[in-house]
């Protein structure tokens, strides 16, 4: 399966070492306004290279194909593609027979019977490049109702960054996304620890979207919670998602975890925005969990796929922290989910018919 989405739909095509990556976006609505500098911009903060990110150089140089006409959106699909332009493939040769200890090569080779071991091919983290070009055109969806994410990294390994200093307009400027300049260097230092140690380190990303309409969400299967975790859980290397209390959640009493309402709204906002699967008006808080890069210079035991015993020992480059440059995926994957529920909302009651057609 390589779509998402109902009504703002996108499918991503490509391998991490193939000639080109891209997407298919469907279901953009006529006349929105295309700012192909603010979708390369969007490209240029999850692509590698950099002191803190694998040194794979790409330019990740997006092409818009079809959809547009003069600078707006036709109505019709979408399609984007970038291509690779610093493939290694030679530093996977040493492992093309053999299941690399915590990644997806096991349960892609026994499921499809195909071993390829170019840098994980379609199971690498390089397929979130397309998200995060159809998550742009979802943000210009989001900008024309004054609809606003942000994101940025609150902990990494055991080191955590407390709630109340979130400041995500910072994260915007940090070389690790880090959501207080205070804990910049502690993060820097925490992965520049494990790289020396040929190792790699986890994190969490927190998310934020702002003035979200009531309504969002399609009960009983199509929740908002529901759809933002799959999304979530469908990115490279996510383990866990949480949202608004969360884990925490199940440590108060109902008395403290309610949010109660007045006639100015919610006072606390321990729901993370959604109530019954529904948006409530409140900003959506999200957090998600990613795991260690599975790539690393450890000498490890493994098979082969001929089931012999044997170590792993890989070359080429890798992130020693892949939940940094996660956090601009995850909130393309949100942008993208918000996107689709607006448009879902708009056939929620006749009302909204009448207005468009009577």
């Amino acid at each position: 399966m390589n779509s998402f989405g109902q009504r703002f739909k996108f499918t991503t095509f490509g391998e991490s070492h193939g000639k080109a990556l891209g997407c298919i976006v469907d279901g953009v609505p006529a006349g929105i306004k295309i700012d192909e500098q603010f979708i390369q911009n969007e490209m240029d903060r999850r692509k590698p290279g950099g002191k803190y990110a694998t040194s794979r150089k790409e330019s990740d140089t997006i092409e818009i194909l079809s959809g547009v006409f003069e600078g707006y959106t036709t109505g019709t699909s979408i399609a984007m593609v970038l291509f690779n332009e610093n493939q290694k493939s030679r530093d996977y040769d040493n492992v093309k027979d053999l299941f690399r200890p915590g990644h997806a090569d096991f349960t892609y080779f026994n499921k499809y019977g195909i071993r390829d071991y170019r840098g994980g091919g379609r199971s690498s983290a390089r397929e979130t490049s397309a998200r995060v070009a159809a998550g742009a055109i979802a943000k210009l969806i989001l900008k024309e109702l004054d609809i606003d994410i942000q994101s940025g990294i609150c902990a990494i390994e055991n080191i955590s960054i407390d709630e109340s200093e979130f400041n995500f307009e910072h994260s915007k400027n940090s070389e690790v996304y880090s959501l207080n300049q205070n804990y910049d260097d502690k993060f820097k230092n925490a992965i520049d620890k494990a790289r020396e140690e040929h190792d790699s380190i986890g994190g969490i990303v927190a998310l934020k979207a702002t003035n979200i309409p009531v309504g969002l969400g399609e009960p009983i299967y199509y929740k908002l919670d529901a759809i933002l975790a799959n999304a979530m859980m469908s990115i490279n290397a996510s383990k866990a998602v949480e949202i608004g209390n969360g884990i925490e959640s199940v440590r108060l009493k109902g008395s403290q975890n309610n949010d109660q309402i007045t006639n100015n709204g919610f006072k606390t906002n321990h729901s993370g925005g959604i109530l019954g699967g529904i948006s409530n008006g409140d900003d959506i808080n999200m957090k998600v969990y990613f795991k260690p890069t599975p790539s690393i210079f450890k000498t490890q035991d493994t098979i082969d796929i001929f089931n012999n015993e044997l170590k792993c020992e890989l070359k080429g480059r890798h992130d020693p922290c892949v939940a940094t440059r996660g956090s601009v995926v995850a909130e393309s994957m949100m942008a993208i989910v918000l996107a689709d529920m607006l448009l879902l909302n708009m056939s929620s009651k006749i009302e909204n018919l009448k207005k468009v057609y009577k």
